[in-house]
């Protein structure tokens, strides 16, 4: 029997750009086995940290100087325009290499402590073994290098699981892990669907799983590494509040929500797609929103002019358009959009920026992830009644307060329960600053030195006299 094959469709043409053979059970098995060896056998994990460093700075040089390729194919693979794909989806990761690379320049390997009981104690950290990395399709190589940098910088050998939406451009990184020289089995990339992913979850072999997905994807994961015992990091889904104080001004907040919520076509998770605003000054609000997302051009992801590319498949499309429609029977009020193709668009996965006002946050969009480019304005009473809606929320990923008072906002920002949040900006993600969720949104840190640690162990050594 041949193997089964997964094909991958423009979401702009509908047209098939590529396919890739899925990687079988066994073949995670033989992934999962030549990771082991190089692992336990190989020199990668004996290397000094300085000499991964190294070896990663020089993969970085590489990578840079694909860029230009990787970000047409990505743009090509899931629709996000390209300018977006050059700064965002490439340019990202390269920086991120190079970033955790100081991280790692700077991070204290091994400390020599005084015991209690007199004799001296030296803490080690070691590289937790072989990782399993399983990534979304929504920003492929960015989610791919803050697990697979870190994880090679620790020591640690690699198997990793693309999303089947966007395996072409995990494929292209293959050839330039192959050029960068790494020792066999150091990384290996199983591509393939739901099942070569659930393959890899429950090995029993691995000793680390990295996971970024929805909510429901992320519990099925970890109930997958349970039976072994296998740690496990997971970075799932959000629904991320904007506290938009009432002395802020209007269109900066506007500015700063189209590219924090709409950038990539509102295909990422900790997107702010909860605008909550102050009841009495709402309308300005929501006036400067509208004239905002009016002025994204939507269109071909090819062309340099465009912001809003299509939805990277036709079911999710239909997934958001299905909130949409949720959200106008559930009676918020459609300022603009809807469930219509865009103007002069008749083919491919497009869904038309909306913006909806005069919603509570009982409401389908204002409670579920919509992965799309859909936002939700709620109102509020007083800034206690802001911090209560934006907690009252399954998720924790990220936010952001908008004022006029830096500290003001600060102090607001350090009252709401979420992993990560902004003041007067978008949540950014910065390498050298921890990035993950609480509650529904998973728990575990990327980036920074957290980051790294989640690939490390960490071993006591008692020095006898």
């Amino acid at each position: 029997m041949g193997r089964d094959v997964i094909k991958v469709v423009s979401p702009h043409s509908e047209l098939p750009i590529g396919q890739f053979a899925v990687a079988t059970p066994a073949d995670v098995d033989n992934a999962v086995g030549a990771a082991r060896a190089a692992f336990e056998d190989g020199p990668w994990p004996r290397l000094t940290p300085d000499e991964r460093i190294a070896a990663i700075r020089r993969l970085a040089e590489i990578y840079g100087a694909r860029a230009g390729e990787m970000a047409e194919l990505i743009s090509t693979e899931i629709g996000a325009p390209i300018t977006f794909a050059r700064r965002a989806q490439v340019g990202l990761p390269t920086m991120m290499m190079s970033a955790f690379c100081d991280v790692a320049q700077a991070y204290p390997w091994q400390q020599d402590r005084p015991g209690f009981f007199g004799a001296p104690v030296r803490v080690r950290k070691e590289p937790v073994g072989v990782v399993g990395a399983i990534v979304p399709w929504n920003m492929p190589q960015f989610l791919i290098v803050t697990k697979l940098v870190p994880a090679l910088l620790a020591g640690c050998s690699v198997v990793l699981k693309p999303a089947p939406e966007s395996t072409l451009d995990a494929l292209l990184l293959g050839e330039i892990l192959a050029e960068a020289d790494l020792p066999p089995g150091v990384v290996t990339i199983v591509p393939g669907d739901v099942s070569t992913g659930a393959a890899l979850a429950g090995h029993p072999g691995l000793d680390k799983l990295s996971f970024t997905g929805s909510t429901a994807a992320g519990r099925a994961v970890a109930a997958a590494c349970a039976p072994n015992l296998t740690k496990v990091s997971l970075e799932l889904g959000g629904k991320s509040a904007a506290i938009v104080l009432d002395d802020a001004d209007p269109r900066r907040v506007a500015a700063a929500v189209r590219s924090a919520s709409l950038s990539n076509s509102g295909q990422i998770c900790n997107a702010l797609t909860r605008i909550l605003v102050p009841a009495a000054r709402a309308g300005a609000f929501v006036d400067a929103l509208a004239d905002e997302m009016n002025s994204l051009v939507i269109g071909d992801p090819a062309d340099k002019a465009t912001h809003i590319g299509p939805l990277v498949s036709q079911r999710q499309q239909q997934r958001v358009r299905g909130y949409i429609a949720a959200g106008r029977d559930a009676g918020a009020r459609l300022v603009l959009g809807g469930e219509l193709l865009p103007e002069d668009i008749d083919a491919g996965w497009y869904v038309r920026p909306t913006l909806f006002a005069d919603a509570t946050n009982d409401m389908s969009i204002a409670r579920e992830e919509i992965f799309g480019p859909v936002l939700t304005v709620i109102s509020y009473r007083d800034v206690d009644d802001a911090v209560a809606i934006a907690n009252d929320s399954d998720y924790g990923l990220a936010g952001s307060v908008f004022t006029a008072d830096t500290e003001r906002g600060v102090a607001v920002a350090g009252r709401v329960r979420t992993g990560t949040i902004g003041v007067n900006q978008g949540y950014t993600m910065d390498p050298f600053a921890p990035f993950g969720g609480v509650k529904a949104s998973g728990y575990g840190r990327e980036l920074g030195p957290e980051g790294l640690e989640s690939y490390l162990d960490t071993k006591s050594i008692a020095v006898g006299q």
